[in-house]
């Protein structure tokens, strides 16, 4: 399947897995072959990743004995324990899976309790087998305060590692005047570049090296959680490795990008359909071979990009750029789709270039407005030709303000950039 040499072993249910250490779980697993990775909390419908971002919730797997960790988001390592939950008696084979077909139109549990007394204990016990998200954890069962870490002031805080965030923080901070830092949830900087066919891990590393090159402090798996008003004027949670950190800056620039959507079909959560840029990553980042047929939707430059890249190497491409999609076909993977028309396209996997949506929660939290743009993928942040809020001292830029990809996001962020900077002379 791909070119990469397994040099770990896991065990997923007990069965050893050779895998690629450091890679994430999810894309390890599945270049094992391993086609579901969890099932859904009531019908049991199979599921798999479909962003690899973190954002979407389709891969949540146990891992050492923790219930509901993303396995997009989680590196491999040798002996780790990896168990599929809410499942039995596998993942792949889980007879809860009834509930699906049983109920075709839908089930509403409450209704599920009877008498005499006897039976109805056993309809509750079968309803909350049903439903739920895996068992407590092994150790540590009570939820752990985030160990509080330090207080930090900076002149400028950049939220996101992606195109926009890395050019605005390398302009910002090129004339070395002040301190500007960026942090990002994700394992390396360089957000959408990571996963663009024509940009990929070179691009993004080159950025990050010019923004370190001025002073830049660049931090991963470094979560912005939330904005507090009320505290000596405000001041933003940020999950630091684990750690919190209380973050407080002069200027604020929100470069969050836009979280991938998939579109509207019947069994469009079939393992096998994958966002578009998860399919990037796949090709870019991992290089993993994609072997077979690929169905692109989609009609934007990245769906047009990604097409190119995978016949290049090989793989059979059937770029379904306007045609409706009725239904995809598949059990536990995607086999094939069928067309409004009557035509049907086999595939081995389908990649979703829907218009992303704009991470604008946070921008908004901190008290920006946003604004409804069908085009733009969502409620995007509202901001003036500075990159500027509605909120003093707070900015934005690239595709949290709509979606307009990887090279107008990256140009945005060096437009925003300056103006902070000559704010800040």
């Amino acid at each position: 399947m791909s070119d990469r040499v397994p040099d770990c072993t896991v065990f997923l249910d007990g069965s050893a897995v050779r895998a690629v250490a450091g890679e994430p779980v999810a894309v390890g697993l599945w270049a094992a072959g391993v086609r579901v990775l969890s099932r859904s909390v009531k019908y049991h419908r199979p599921r798999a990743a479909f962003c690899l971002a973190g954002h979407c919730g389709a891969c949540l797997m146990r891992i050492d004995g923790q219930p509901n960790v993303k396995a997009c988001q989680t590196a491999l390592r040798e002996g780790q324990r990896i168990e599929h939950q809410n499942s039995w008696p596998a993942g792949e084979h889980d007879l809860l899976g009834a509930a699906d077909a049983v109920f075709p139109r839908g089930m509403d549990h409450h209704t599920m309790f009877t008498s005499p007394r006897a039976a109805n204990a056993l309809l509750r016990k079968m309803v909350h087998r049903l439903g739920g998200l895996g068992r407590l954890p092994e150790r540590g069962g009570e939820l752990a305060a985030l160990p509080s870490g330090r207080r930090r002031k900076v002149d400028v805080a950049v939220i996101g590692a992606g195109p926009a965030g890395l050019a605005a923080a390398l302009t910002c901070a090129q004339d070395g005047k002040r301190s500007v830092v960026v942090y990002d949830e994700q394992d390396r900087p360089g957000g959408s570049l990571l996963s663009h066919p024509r940009f990929g891990i070179a691009a993004a590393d080159a950025l990050a090296a010019e923004a370190r090159a001025v002073g830049v402090e660049l931090r991963c798996h470094a979560a912005a959680i939330a904005w507090y008003p009320e505290d000596d004027g405000g001041l933003l949670a940020i999950d630091d490795g684990g750690v919190l950190t209380k973050l407080t800056a002069r200027r604020y620039i929100y470069a969050t990008g836009s979280y991938d959507v998939n579109a509207l079909f019947e069994n469009n959560d079939r393992p096998g359909i994958w966002a578009a840029r998860a399919v990037g990553l796949l090709a870019t980042r991992y290089r993993v071979k994609l072997a077979g047929r690929t169905a692109i939707l989609g009609d934007g430059a990245y769906a047009h990009a990604l097409a190119e890249a995978l016949a290049s190497a090989g793989s059979n491409v059937e770029h379904l750029a306007s045609e409706r999609v009725l239904r995809a076909r598949g059990r536990l993977w995607v086999s094939g789709l069928d067309l409004e028309g009557g035509r049907r396209v086999r595939c081995d996997r389908v990649a979703v270039a829907a218009v992303p949506a704009p991470a604008s929660e946070l921008a908004r939290q901190h008290g920006a407005a946003v604004e409804l743009r069908a085009k733009g993928g969502g409620f995007a942040c509202l901001v003036d030709g500075r990159g500027a809020t509605r909120v003093d001292q707070v900015y934005a830029c690239g595709d949290v303000c709509g979606f307009v990809g990887v090279e107008a996001a990256r140009a945005h962020g060096h437009s925003v950039g300056r103006a902070v900077a000559e704010s800040l002379a």
